[in-house]
């Protein structure tokens, strides 16, 4: 399996389960802050994630 297939895939599941991606970037966010600090760099970072999920549905983007 090439990482083509592996991104596609993973994306796949990311759209059918969305909520659980949201819960464990909100789980690896906490718990990065806790270790390294940076809460607002980390919470800027976990929002970049959650919208890049969030908006795989409407295609890519420029």
């Amino acid at each position: 399996m090439g990482l083509g297939s592996l991104k596609d895939k993973l994306m796949n599941m990311g759209k059918q389960h969305s909520d659980k991606v949201e819960q464990g970037i909100d789980k690896g966010s906490d718990a990065a802050k806790k270790k390294f600090g940076h809460e607002q760099q980390v919470d800027q970072a976990a929002e970049k994630g959650k919208d890049y999920f969030r908006n795989q549905d409407s295609g890519p983007q420029q």
